[in-house]
């Protein structure tokens, strides 16, 4: 529970501390004297969005501090912490400083938190129900998501949308799957004509290379003949051979007359005549080999310009086309690869959605026991807050195919009738606006008694409502209030009659500057506060009469 707020600089509070108990908490007070600034002092600490706009005139920045004591060892409080490796202990103290430059600093027992953070916590902490929030429940679409908190069955919830996900993606991946097997099927004919246009020319690595030398080759023949026979003629002039003979018939009569002193120059002039010879045979092949035919030209030509083409056609050199060969054939081959996997894929999708289906069955059966309870308890309310005619209900409508989502298969929609013999109907057909903010409340209390949050704070929640169904919502806030901390905003005196702790907000003026001020009432005080709120402000003994009876009645 919310054990002490200390509120400075907020818009027209200079400075509140405010210390607070179990039971129903009211606060009450003049229209316009700052009921709303305590509101958004509470909404800032729980981690509400803020504005340099709640900075007091002349202060640099504001501040406010949240004690709570937390009694339920189960809170989500607790969770949070240990998700983000926070160490806590039941008692928690936060603190949110906002500067004029828009700066956010906050603080967790003395240790730095995210704004983000912040949120989470304080969401775990304390429930905010203002005026205005009625509008969020008449709209449909959050009935949903207010059945779930109220089921509490997470866990049916996560299978469901974990499922989902699956299903939706291997569904995405099949239909993508399938327009690649179409765009591939449609080019599957020119992929084939080019696959064979390839494999008949026999395309092959690095015959650029090739044919440029051999077309250079043949475009030089003649010249190239002509200094390979010169070379071939020079080595095999009878005159060139003769010489180096003379010399190893020399060098072998020096051997013998020094016993084959010069035998190593002997045997090296030998290795050179080899490779004379061996040089010689060479050129003599190279130049046989030179002579090409008129055909042998045009072939070659004619392959390299077929080559050339088949090059521009497919956007590459001709070294590439190899390659472009392999990826046509990949290609091909992933025709049937992709039928096969689109096969697969349609069995497992079917798979896939059955299991989404019976996770979606599986929640929509928990869904259908928390609306039967939720109808059930809401109703059951009625009768304290004096509408014992009224019912209320939960529809469900099957969700087409096409509109399944992570959290299942249904629509949900809160009805309500308020009398006998009428239709059921949506909530926003309620005419009365007591009517409405009676069923809200009875709505709301079924709501927060699953969260777990131990601070239920109401803002005018008997908005529109007097009488005796001020006293029912009233009565029916302290009857709460015994199972968790209700603070509420009033200008019912009957809904302040019921109240544990009475505090009062009230604005003066000093140095023409107005401030707020928020002060907890006495036995007495509340009586004379009672009296202000039924006869205004000149308080008559009659008034003061009739607060004795109210609070006489509520005690």
């Amino acid at each position: 529970m919310l054990k002490r707020l200390i509120i400075n600089n907020v818009v027209l509070i200079e400075k509140s501390d405010l210390e607070f108990s179990n039971g129903l908490i009211v606060f009450s007070g003049e229209t316009g004297a700052g009921k709303s600034v305590l509101m958004n002092s509470l909404s800032l600490v729980l981690g509400a969005r803020g504005s340099t706009d709640f900075i007091k005139n002349g202060a640099d920045k504001l501040s406010v501090t949240a004690e709570f004591e937390i009694e339920n060892q189960k809170s989500p409080f607790f969770d949070i912490c240990a998700q983000n490796e926070i160490e806590t202990t039941n008692d928690v103290i936060i603190r949110r400083i906002l500067t004029k430059d828009g700066k956010n600093k906050i603080f967790l027992n003395d240790e730095p938190i995210s704004l983000k953070l912040l949120k989470e916590l304080g969401s775990s902490l304390a429930e905010i129900h203002g005026q205005f929030d009625n509008q969020g429940l008449l709209d449909e679409n959050t009935h949903r998501d207010a059945l779930d908190a109220f089921g509490g069955y997470n866990d049916e919830l996560k299978k469901t949308a974990d499922s989902f996900q699956k299903y939706k993606a291997l569904q995405k991946k099949l239909r993508d799957a399938v327009a690649l097997n179409e765009q591939i099927t449609r080019d599957e004919e020119i992929l084939t004509h080019y696959q064979n246009e390839l494999e008949q020319m026999n395309v092959r690595e690095n015959e650029e290379e090739e044919l440029t030398r051999k077309r250079s080759e043949m475009t030089h023949a003649t010249k190239l003949l002509e200094n390979l026979n010169t070379a071939y003629q020079a080595l095999r002039s009878e005159g060139f051979s003769d010489n180096i003979r003379h010399a190893l018939g020399a060098l072998d009569r020096a051997n013998r007359l020094t016993d084959n002193k010069y035998q190593n120059i002997t045997d090296m002039l030998d290795s050179v005549l080899i490779e004379l010879n061996d040089i010689s045979s060479e050129l003599e092949a190279a130049c046989e080999n030179m002579h090409f035919s008129e055909s042998d030209i045009n072939a070659l030509e004619e392959r390299y310009f077929a080559l050339k083409a088949l090059s521009r056609k497919h956007a590459c050199t001709i070294s590439d086309l190899p390659n472009v060969l392999k990826d046509i054939q990949n290609k091909l081959k992933n025709i049937a690869q992709n039928s096969d996997d689109i096969i697969r894929m349609k069995k497992e999708l079917i798979a896939l959605k059955d299991d989404y289906v019976q996770n979606a069955l599986k929640l929509r059966a928990c869904r259908q026991n928390a609306a039967k309870k939720l109808s059930d308890n809401v109703t059951s309310e009625f009768k304290f807050l004096k509408m014992e005619k009224a019912e209320f209900r939960v529809e469900f409508e099957n969700l087409s195919e096409d509109n399944w989502q992570e959290k299942g298969m249904d629509k949900i929609r809160f009805e309500v009738k308020t009398n006998a013999g009428q239709m059921f109907g949506a909530l926003s057909k309620i005419a009365s606006g007591g009517e409405l903010a009676r069923f809200m409340l009875a709505l709301k209390v079924n709501l927060a008694f699953q969260s777990g949050i131990e601070t239920l704070v109401f803002d005018e929640v008997d908005s529109g409502v007097g009488g005796s169904a001020a006293e029912a919502v009233g009565n029916r806030l302290y009857k709460l209030a015994s199972n968790v901390q209700v603070m509420t905003i009033t200008h019912s005196p009957q809904v302040a009659s019921f109240s544990t702790s009475h505090f009062k907000v009230s604005k003066r003026t000093v140095n023409n500057q107005t401030l707020t001020d928020i002060v907890q009432l006495s036995a007495t005080e509340k009586k004379e506060e009672i009296a202000r709120m039924i006869s205004g402000e000149t308080i008559s003994d009659e008034a003061r009469a009739a607060a004795d009876r109210l609070i006489d009645k509520s005690a």
